[in-house]
């Protein structure tokens, strides 16, 4: 009786996405064959292979991708010749296939956007695209299969494919007791001056005045009619009201409070303070960066400044290997060039400092982000306007963003720290006294225990069978302490480079 899925594929390049696509087919109660112990780098059993194909499958899927064709000496694949395994696996499903009149017998999982034509006949198969996400090439295979009345037993699922895949997969490349280094998304702050000041002015249009007449020499945070200062004696044009001294220390400890500046005031000016800190830091450097939908700021390099568009870095605790290099902009198809973003929220606990996000950013030159025409009215006129086009960036930061895993990101945001450097450091004047020196990594911490991640990345697709309601990048919570906080740089609220 034909009642079995024979899944083929290249060995070993393919083999995380073979056992997420047979797990998913066990678990809706269809009977799959696949090699488990190729899986393993065992030796294939070439007589079973030859039943299961010849005598019990109802359905061939091949694992399409670039890795079913022989390399070259250069490690290119070739089109048109097939590894060994699987062409003897194809060739027999193709003669069984005409023998018994299966109709659509053998069906394609084309999973790295291959062309249609790797090999003769190719083209004339059906091929589903599992290429953007897994689960949505799934989808499309459930729904193949029910249409052809593939028979499955919803009542009986095999768990002895669970259980091998747990025993002999899992637990090879799991936890393990070793001291390993890990990497944190925290950008710490080590040191700061004893005090800040909050300034406070007769009318909020005074605050804005002084604010935008700062010229950046000094780091000024904004919210409402107060000013707040490392610097104890600020050059403003128009003198204050009032001037609160608080002491930092006294501030992360906690204090008791009922007027103003009360603990919750003095952590809000305290952190939009911190905020411009981060912004001139990036803006002196010579950073581009635009406004995201959440109303925080994506800072990017340019071609300018930029030497090339890698970056040379070092790893702390390395005695070997020390450095690394890695692209913070790309090519990106014939769109234009991507670039390596970060976003920051200002953090007190567990440590002072900045907690950073990760982002793509698309330009069309390395400089001006991806754009769109919208028409405005004025004055009972329509006029057309340019403005970002966060949906298009999104689109493709997903469609990029999905091939890069852990390792990436993580070099990605040491180099661009990294990347700040001048003269061999990152620094900012905080005050007339004090310069605040950062670290050129983020907080990293070691741990006794480990973990063995398997070669293949295409195993981070394991879990996207599970449909989940996906947000961007953007859709997080704004500075949720802060309340009636102006914007990081009110006259820059756009994309703008070092002006």
């Amino acid at each position: 009786m034909r009642d079995t899925i024979f899944i083929s594929h290249a060995t070993p390049e393919d083999n995380d996405f073979t056992i997420w696509l047979a797990s998913r087919l066990k678990l809706l109660g269809y009977n799959v064959w696949i090699d488990k112990n190729a899986l393993l780098g065992g030796e294939k059993f070439w007589e079973e292979i030859d039943q299961t194909i010849r005598n019990k499958a109802i359905k061939i899927l091949l694992v399409y991708s670039k890795h079913i064709c022989i390399k070259d000496e250069n490690g290119n694949p070739v089109p048109g010749k097939l590894k060994d395994g699987v062409y003897k696996e194809y060739s027999l499903s193709e003669s069984i296939g005409k023998q018994n009149k299966l109709n659509d017998f053998i069906i394609l999982m084309n999973i790295d956007a291959s062309t249609y034509n790797l090999f003769i006949g190719a083209d004339r198969l059906n091929q589903i695209p599992f290429y953007d996400n897994w689960a949505d090439g799934f989808k499309q295979l459930e729904k193949k299969l029910a249409k052809d009345q593939i028979i499955k037993n919803d009542e009986l699922i095999d768990e002895g494919f669970s259980n091998w895949y747990t025993t002999q997969y899992i637990v090879p490349n799991g936890i393990t007791s070793r001291r390993e280094l890990y990497y944190s998304n925290w950008w710490p702050i080590n040191e700061l001056p004893e005090y800040f000041y909050i300034f406070e002015f007769k009318t909020e249009k005074q605050a804005k005045a002084i604010y935008l007449a700062n010229n950046n020499d000094l780091p000024l945070g904004k919210i409402s009619n107060y000013i707040s200062s490392f610097e104890a004696t600020p050059n403003f044009k128009v003198k204050n009201q009032d001037v609160h001294r608080i002491k930092i220390s006294e501030m992360l400890l906690g204090f008791e409070k009922t007027v103003f500046p009360t603990q919750r005031d003095a952590e809000n000016h305290f952190k939009n303070l911190l905020q411009r800190v981060f912004h001139l830091i990036l803006k002196k450097r010579g950073l581009y960066w635009y406004e995201m939908a959440n109303k925080r700021m994506a800072y990017f390099h340019t071609l300018k400044s930029l030497e090339s568009m890698k970056i040379k870095f070092e790893f702390p605790h390395r005695t070997i290997d020390k450095s690394k290099t890695k692209n913070l902009i790309g090519k990106y198809k014939k769109l234009g060039k991507w670039h390596f973003a970060v976003s920051m929220k200002p953090i007190l606990t567990p440590l002072v400092g900045f907690s950073l996000k990760n982002h793509l950013v698309f330009t069309d030159d390395g400089y001006n982000t991806w754009k769109k025409e919208r028409e405005k009215e004025k004055d009972g006129e329509k006029l057309k306007e340019k403005e970002v086009d966060k949906d298009r960036i999104h689109s493709h930061r997903r469609a990029k963003g999905k091939r890069l895993f852990n390792e990436e990101w993580r070099d990605m945001l040491i180099g661009f720290i990294q990347s700040l450097k001048v003269n061999n450091g990152v620094e900012i004047k905080l005050s007339k006294s004090f310069t605040l020196k950062m670290p050129d990594v983020p907080e990293h911490f070691w741990a006794d225990f480990g973990y063995f991640d398997p070669n293949d990345k295409t195993r981070h697709g394991l879990f996207s069978m599970y449909e989940v309601i996906e947000q961007s990048n953007d859709d997080e919570d704004g500075l949720e302490d802060i309340e009636d906080v102006t914007n990081i740089d009110e006259d820059n609220l756009e994309e703008k480079p070092n002006d």
